[in-house]
Formats: C-alpha cells, structure tokens, sequence
C-alpha cells in the first residue's frame, strides 16, 4: 500500500517512511545530528528529494516555520547551498566553492546546510577537497550527500558521514503512484513501473510519453535481432542516433531559455548582436551547455544499457525457470526462445560485457565502439 503522507516538508517524499522519521528526529534533536550524511538508494528512490526535505527541517525555526521551508525547497534560501551537476563530473572548482560556503555562520536560520546531489560525479581528487570539512565542519554547517550507494564513494569520504540507505518500492506501488500522478491506465502504469525498474522519475515519463515506449521497444527489439558484425553496427548507430535525440530533445529547449535569459540580464534584445563585452559570459554558458548534452547523451545510452540488462536479466531467470518475475514479460515468447538457445554461460558473458561496457564510458570511451562491441559479445557469445 502506499504510505500517507507524511507533514510538510516531508511530503514529497515517498515510500522512504524509516528514512524520514530518522531524519525529522535528527532535525529535531541536536545532540542526534551528525555533522555530515549520506543519503544513498537506487535511481528514483528520492534522494534528493529526502535531502532538500531534511535542508528544510534544519534551517527553518522549527515545523510551524513553513514560509522559510518553503524558501528552502524552492531553492532561494541563503542558508541552502546547493550542488547539482547536470556535467559528467563535478569539478574541483565547485568543489572548492562548497568548501568555502561551508565555514560562513548560518544568516537566517538554525542551520547552514550543503546538499551535494551525485555525489557520485566527484573523482579521487575531487573528493579530497572536501574531506577536512567532512572531518572537521563548523558547528551550524551540516553536509548533505547523495549518491546511488556507499560504494560510488571514496572510502575516506564515506567515514566521515553518516549513510542513510533507501529502500526500493514495489512495482505495484509505484504504478499505483503513477496512476495518481498521471492518470495513466493502470495496464500502462504497471508495465512502466516494471520497465523502469521502479525509477519513479523514469516511469512517469514512460507512462505519459508513447514515443519513449515505442522506442524502448524498438531498441530491445533491434538488439535481438543483431546476428552478426554488420547489424551490430547498423543497430550499435541506431541506438546512439536515438540517444543524441532524445538528448537534443531534453535539452534544446532548456538551452534557448538560459540564452535568452541570459543576454535579457545584460539588456540585450532578441536578435540584437551580441557586444564584445557580453562574448565571454555567451560562451561560458555554451561551454556549460555543450557538457550538459554530453551527460544527457551518456545518461540516455546508460538507460539503454539498463534496459538491456534487464531484458538478459530475464533470459537468466527464464534459463533457470523462473519466468514468473520477467521485467520485459511482453517479449516473452523470443526471450524464451534465446533462453533455450543459449547455454547459461552465455547469458553470463553478455551481462558481464554489459557491466563492463557502462564503466568503459565513464572512462569516456566512444560510445559507437564501446555499443558495437558489446553488440558483437551478444550475436557471437564471445567478447572481442
């Protein structure tokens, strides 16, 4: 069942009932507030969502103080600094710069609070930059990281914070959320739910957007289909194609409007020239926004990666009988097919190069050679 709702500002956050009674009696006691946090749990979980909910209880003068939580969520408070990275890495600068907010006293309210969001994004490096104010924060300041687990963190940042796992919900819960969220039918919801893998976020767009069904349907299908070195490259552009569009999609719009409302600040008409003067901030923020599509870019390939995981996931689980929990039951038939024709071995080779093909583009290699390969392992059964 889906859990009531609990007061404001924890409202929004959903089906984490353990996570906000221990965050609100922190918030609520000093001497049960550690200094810096670790919110962990898997995509769509409502990481930051709990995060932001817990910057508010902190900073606001107690929970009838709704107008500065309000401030907080909106993301205008003085006493919030925020970090959320749209770039593929989170830079020793930004770093640098939540350091430095770190040590001023809280302006207005009780508290100072950092929230780091992908927390995850931060090299070796760059995590050494915060680690002295992990160890050693002044008393107001409390830090807030988020990442997807304890692991995408170095071992002396996660010592010096207290982590807090989310749990994942249930499909049948989630499509119950996005049927009330969306109105969506409740056949088109539980199949998002369950494509989603209970990515909440992932799921309502599956549930509202027909395109974005059609094409995951489209790609495993494709993927199914490759029989050798020619349609693995053939299906390998294909899949990257979808992904720059659907990236290109994300962000165009997006792109326009920081343009326009950036050169409205300066006193720039539409269709004006842009002055020599103004020339650097324009190509700051087109620097800014050429590394935003490329996270998008990878961020779409990744959520092509995932689905193809779960899709050989059920190719184990049938090879195994045990074809009463697939995440793709709508391709049924084939996958039962290629669960009968390959050996089990095989299955474990693909979802191995499968991992290995994720953490291969975080290591920036190019997304076309890195598809075609793993494309090459699923016809063949053998890597390269």
């Amino acid at each position: 069942m889906i859990a009531t709702l609990a007061p404001f500002p924890w409202a929004d956050v959903w089906g984490q009932e353990d996570a906000v009674d221990a965050l609100r009696s922190a918030a609520a006691d000093p001497a049960a507030l550690s200094h810096a946090w670790l919110i962990t749990g898997p995509p769509g979980s409502g990481r930051s969502t709990l995060a932001y909910a817990f910057a508010a209880a902190l900073i606001a003068d107690g929970p009838e103080d709704e107008q500065t939580m309000r401030q907080v969520l909106a993301g205008t408070h003085p006493d919030l600094t925020a970090l959320r990275t749209d770039k593929v890495i989170i830079t020793i600068k930004e770093a640098r710069a939540l350091v430095e907010r770190s040590y001023f006293a809280p302006s207005a309210g009780r508290y100072r609070v950092i929230v780091v969001e992908d927390a995850d994004r931060m090299v070796e490096r760059t995590s050494n930059v915060l680690l002295k104010a992990l160890e050693e924060p002044p008393e107001k300041t409390v830090w807030v990281l988020c990442a997807p687990s304890e692991a995408d963190l170095l071992p002396t940042i996660r010592s010096r914070v207290r982590p807090l796992r989310l749990r994942e919900p249930d499909v049948a819960d989630v499509a119950r959320l996005i049927v009330e969220r969306t109105g969506a039918s409740p056949e088109v919801a539980e199949q998002a739910a369950r494509h989603s893998q209970r990515h909440i976020g992932m799921a309502q767009r599956l549930a509202t957007d027909d395109a974005a069904r059609r094409r995951r349907d489209s790609t495993l299908r494709s993927v199914l289909s490759v029989r050798g070195v020619g349609t693995a490259v053939e299906v390998a552009g294909e899949i990257i194609q979808a992904a720059t569009d659907d990236a290109k999609a994300l962000t165009a719009e997006r792109d326009a409007t920081e343009r326009a409302s950036l050169l409205r600040t300066v006193g720039i008409a539409e269709g004006q020239a842009v002055p020599p003067a103004v020339r650097a901030q324009v190509s700051a923020l087109e620097d800014d926004q050429k590394k935003r599509a490329t996270r998008s870019l990878r961020d779409g390939i990744d959520r092509v990666l995932t689905d193809l995981q779960s899709m050989f996931r059920d190719v184990m689980m049938l090879q195994y009988d045990r074809g009463d929990d697939l995440i793709n039951s709508e391709l049924r038939t084939e996958l039962t097919a290629l669960a009968s024709a390959w050996p089990v071995a095989r299955t474990l080779v693909v979802l191995d190069h499968l991992a290995e093909t994720r953490d291969s583009l975080e290591r920036n290699v190019a997304p076309t050679l890195a598809l075609e390969s793993l494309l090459v392992t699923i016809a063949s059964g053998r890597k390269p």
